[in-house]
């Protein structure tokens, strides 16, 4: 079968972008649930002690590090340069490119991961330089960190096999997969805790099977497509060497967010005890609309945007990427306001137990509050950055994050000093809005996104729908003292109650202004 047959029977597979992203969509939100529930069970083992601040650190460097390249620049690089080789070449030519990458790809990492074992103590203080002053902990993050530094390699290899698989069509194992890390992490805390003279420990081994076990599970569908790889060094490659010229400017272009949120980590390290588990807290709520929707979305997006740019079709580019602007809006405005409005009940019911205090809740969600902020923001960049990477564009968004970054130095310079760990997380919403503001300019002003007919009677649906929801969300809050009281049970119910009430207020306004599902498939 030609590769053109092949990718048009792959389209008519895997259906639709809304069914795609519906799709992903599923299997991220099976794992984000996991990882609440991961993140009250560390919470319940550890609050916010410097053991959880140790742990924290270490598996923010290697899990940064991984989103900066493995699913950050590589994907963005890879899934383009892969989807014109499958749209023009053969399929031994596409298995010769994927051969090669995953050789030169799996001995550079494995380099990068040795070394970074060696010098782990060192490579604590860079991320974490507050840990100067304080030995133990800075010793238990460096234990911690050799440990888990080899998840790196692990997941960087998972997720060049599910760039593979999605360029596929093939999009629910590599959603499923960080369903992997949740479990791994949840049962090493509840079952190995006891077999270590420092329960954390615990925590740095669970990182290692999950990325084991991540890596593992690609293995029988990539044999099903016939593109297991067989590594083989391809420096010189020319398609290597393409996905590796486009890969040091998308470092930053896709992953400015991550290093922003790096920054607060260093800054935060200068902060009271509990500041980085505060961020940590608030951010993985964050992160969940965020993963379920943005990432699902961007994920599905951008091979579709990048066979349309290899097939010349610039009218259907522009559409993929207005459907993804205007679902992120749909679903990013609603979940940033829930997420502000609903702040301290969300932190309560899902981490207040064992070592966390009162103090923690209140902490964690004015941080939250900044989040939610620049929720939207977050979104839009994972969608509008397909927009250049599927036509193998990574200057432009390479400048704009870099700009983008700077200022976000600049708001924390600025922030940090008044609002402490709070103003760190609103620094990054800001330099959020700069980015995708920017991002979206960019796209406009090259004539590659035109809008398309419907807006203005769409952000009126989506105006009306959202001032209900909030309304009825602060109709039927109650104080924070009121929810720090009430047991874990009553927490849950009213916390079910307010989430409903949101959801159906913004579904019925919605409905009665006449938007139907028709109208969000593309």
């Amino acid at each position: 079968m030609s590769s053109e047959k092949q990718g048009a029977a792959d389209n008519k597979v895997g259906g639709g972008l809304l069914r795609s992203s519906l799709v992903v969509g599923v299997m991220t939100m099976l794992s984000r649930v996991l990882g609440l529930v991961r993140d009250v069970v560390i919470a319940v083992y550890f609050g916010s002690q410097a053991e959880a601040d140790a742990f924290f650190v270490a598996f923010k460097i290697p899990n940064f590090l991984r989103r900066l390249f493995a699913e950050g620049a590589f994907s963005q690089a890879f899934v383009p340069v892969l989807s014109e080789y499958r749209t023009k070449r053969p399929h031994e030519v596409v298995q010769e490119l994927v051969n090669r990458v995953a050789g030169t790809l799996g001995l550079t990492l494995a380099i990068v991961t040795s070394l970074a074992m060696l010098t782990a103590p060192w490579l604590i203080l860079v991320f974490a330089p507050g840990f100067h002053g304080e030995p133990a902990k800075l010793e238990l993050a460096g234990n911690i960190l050799q440990i888990t530094f080899p998840y790196l390699l692990l997941i960087s290899l998972t997720a060049f096999s599910g760039s593979i698989l999605n360029s596929y069509s093939k999009f629910a194992v590599p959603a499923f997969t960080p369903v992997l890390l949740n479990l791994s992490l949840i049962g090493s805390t509840l079952l190995l805790t006891p077999y270590f003279d420092e329960p954390v420990m615990a925590l740095a081994w669970g990182v290692v099977i999950a990325g084991t076990s991540q890596l593992l599970l690609q293995i029988p569908f990539l044999k099903q497509i016939q593109l297991l790889p067989k590594p083989m060094w391809g420096w010189k490659d020319p398609g290597v060497r393409r996905i590796l010229k486009l890969m040091a400017p998308a470092m930053f272009g896709v992953s400015v967010a991550q290093i922003n949120l790096l920054l607060d980590t260093v800054l935060a390290s200068f902060l009271q005890t509990g500041s980085i588990s505060w961020l940590y807290y608030s951010d993985r709520l964050m992160e969940l609309p965020l993963g379920i929707f943005g990432i699902a979305i961007a994920t599905v997006i951008l091979p579709s945007l990048s066979r349309q740019h290899a097939g010349e079709d610039p009218k259907a580019f522009s559409a993929t990427l207005d459907w993804a602007v205007r679902l992120v809006l749909l679903i990013g405005i609603p979940a940033g306001i829930a997420l502000f409005l609903l702040a301290e009940p969300l932190i309560a019911t899902l981490f207040f137990h064992g070592r966390m205090e009162d103090r923690d809740v209140i902490m964690a969600a004015m941080s939250l509050r900044a989040y939610s902020a620049g929720l939207m923001f977050f979104m839009l960049i994972k969608v509008l950055a397909p927009g250049y990477f599927a036509r193998q564009d990574t200057k432009t968004p390479v400048k704009i994050a870099m700009f983008a970054m700077i200022s976000n130095m600049g708001f924390n310079l600025a922030l940090v000093w008044s609002f402490q760990h709070a103003g760190l997380a609103m620094a990054t919403s800001l330099s959020a809005a700069l980015n995708a503001g920017f991002l979206l300019w960019g796209l406009v002003r090259a004539g590659v996104f035109k809008v398309q007919s419907g807006w203005g009677l769409y952000g009126t649906r989506l105006l009306l729908a959202n001032v209900a929801m909030g309304g009825v969300l602060v109709w039927l809050s109650h104080s924070t003292q009121t929810w720090l009281d009430w047991s874990l049970l009553q927490r849950v119910e009213h916390l079910v109650i307010l989430i409903v009430a949101g959801l159906g207020a913004y579904g019925a306004i919605l409905f009665a202004a006449g938007l139907r599902p028709r109208h969000l498939r593309h």
